[in-house]
Formats: C-alpha cells, structure tokens, sequence
C-alpha cells in the first residue's frame, strides 16, 4: 500500500555521522507518522525516533536523543534521519516505517502500530 524505499546505510568509524533517506509512494494519504526502527542480531527491534505529521512533532529514544534527528521533506515525499556521533552500539538494520495512528498527544513508536515497512539499510559503527 506504501511502498518505502530506503537508502544511506553504511560503514562509518565512531564519532562520525550518516544520514538515512526514505522515500514514500504509492497510497500516502493515510499516513500520519512515520518512524526509524533498528534491530541488531541478536536483539529485539527497538525504535528510536518517529514524527507526527500534524505537527512535525517528535520523539526520540533515550539512547539516541540530541544524537539524531528525524524530519521529513513533503515535496519529496522523504523521510530522514540524521545521525550524528554515532556509537559502535548504534550498529544495527535501520528500517524506516509508515503508519496510520498519531495525535498531537501521542506519537506511535512502537512496531504494531506501524502498518509499512522499508527493507531495512544496514548501519556499521566501528571503535
């Protein structure tokens, strides 16, 4: 129904910074929000920052917060995040999500309430 294309992944020493694209098409028109989930081998997916369209409102993860940050390009039809000081632990699958829930009270972050989903771009960190 949406079709999410993601590109921007990468190899990229600590301390370094990557900036992930996403670019939204086909049935757009219900969605409200849109987020960045990542998951490591071994470990459980996790997001780590959404956006409410109404207001461009945010939210971040506590591990990522004033290290990264969402935003969304209308014209274009894109989603972005910008990582910045990357960790070795931020090392994982970046997927990019779109959903159809949101609120100015309440910005969706978790997987089910996301209805579609980027093939995931791969994010290395090293020491």
């Amino acid at each position: 129904q949406v079709q999410l294309v993601e590109s921007g992944g990468g190899s990229v020493q600590a301390g370094g910074s990557l900036r992930l694209s996403c670019v939204a098409s086909g049935n757009t028109d219900s969605t409200v929000s849109m987020a960045w989930f990542r998951q490591a081998p071994g470990k459980e997916r996790e997001g780590v920052a959404a956006i409410y369209f109404g207001l461009d409102t945010t939210w971040y993860s506590s591990s990522v917060k004033g290290r990264f940050t969402i935003s969304r390009d209308t014209l274009s039809n894109t989603l972005y995040l910008q990582m910045n000081s990357l960790k070795p632990e931020d090392t994982a699958m970046y997927y990019c999500a779109a959903g159809a829930h949101g609120h100015r009270f309440y910005i969706p972050r978790s997987q089910a309430e996301y209805n579609d989903w980027g093939q995931g771009t791969q994010v290395t960190v090293s020491s």
